[in-house]
């Protein structure tokens, strides 16, 4: 009997060290990885010229000792918040610097892939600090069009919402409207708005403020309509009167719905921003990928699609923000 207990302790044992030396291994994979890709960038030829090898090895080295010191701390201090996060995050950081030298291999290195439509990450890295002063001006446009059109749509389809969910008559009106115009996409108004409009500016913010407007209503209106009837019959029973019942009852009942619209026409935007500039305005990110694009420099559209990236991404994030704060019951239901 003492003989099967000490052969299942054995066991556990032994499957408790290789547990730990597997989550070990695992945490040691992002510094493997960029080593690797530093490796690869320094010691295989290039095929292409490109200005910032020197700049992208500075970056890998630096992300190289960063990993090594939080395994190392890891290893001394394990089960820490941050040994754990190091855990958690591995497999991805890892898969991102091993595409990443994948990609490097097949662009730069062996030229697999035809110029200028391919360039590699450090190509792109030339872009970003050859023509920064260009990208960041064009990213402050963008960004300054993209909050002027979404705020006012925004405002407008809260206003519109709370009216078609509470208000019968305005709803009969509205209706119809919202049917014809709202699945149109706003895009397709280009031709039109630019005609209309005196400068491409208006005309873009207008595209911008219908992109947002149709989400944010139909979500409203459908978080007001939903609300329990049993919030208003006992705020009535309390006293409240009608603008009380919308502002303290059916408003705040209805932000899930809000948000959710919200986030609908956050996307919206995004892509009706880019095609505005791309097509009528004289400014801004979606402009300078196609001026970089009639001029063959493909990189530098890589460049402003990353920043585009950070931009946009920087703006669901703070929408999650102000989420999480409204709704701290839902905070966590889906992390961005």
């Amino acid at each position: 009997m003492d003989n099967a207990k000490n052969i299942v302790l054995n066991k556990r044992l032994r499957a408790g060290i290789f547990n730990a030396e597997a989550i070990r291994l695992k945490k040691l994979l992002p510094t493997l990885s960029v080593a690797l890709s530093l490796f690869l960038h320094l010691f295989v030829p290039d095929q292409q010229k490109v200005a910032s090898n020197q700049v992208y090895s500075i970056v890998l080295t630096i992300f190289l000792v960063y990993y090594f010191i939080r395994f190392a701390i890891g290893s001394v201090r394990p089960g820490t918040r941050w040994d754990n996060k190091l855990g958690e995050q591995a497999p991805l950081i890892s898969a991102v610097f091993l595409l990443s030298a994948l990609w490097e291999l097949c662009t730069q290195k062996l030229a697999l892939f035809p110029m200028p439509y391919f360039p590699s990450q450090v190509k792109v890295l030339d872009g970003l600090i050859n023509d920064f002063f260009n990208l960041s001006i064009s990213a402050v446009y963008s960004f300054r069009l993209l909050v002027i059109g979404f705020a006012l749509g925004t405002v407008l389809g809260l206003i519109t919402g709370i009216l078609m969910g509470w208000n019968q008559r305005f709803r009969y009106w509205a209706n119809p409207v919202l049917r014809i115009l709202g699945p149109i996409p706003s895009t397709a108004w280009i031709p039109i708005v630019l005609v209309i409009f005196p400068t491409s500016f208006t005309a873009s913010i207008f595209l911008l403020v219908l992109a947002s407007w149709f989400p944010v209503t139909v979500m409203t209106w459908t978080g007001i309509a939903n609300v329990n009837k049993s919030y208003f019959e006992v705020a009535k029973t309390l006293g409240a009167n009608e603008k009380y019942l919308i502002a303290k009852v059916a408003i705040p009942a209805a932000f899930p719905s809000i948000f959710t619209g919200l986030f609908m026409g956050t996307g919206t935007s995004f892509v009706t921003l880019i095609v505005a500039e791309m097509l009528g305005v004289k400014a801004g990110l979606g402009f300078y990928i196609t001026w970089a694009q009639g001029w063959g420099e493909y990189y530098k559209v890589y460049a402003a699609l990353f920043i585009m990236a950070l931009l946009f991404s920087g703006i669901i994030t703070l929408l999650f923000k102000a989420r999480d704060k409204v709704l701290v019951w839902q905070k966590g239901l889906i992390k961005w």
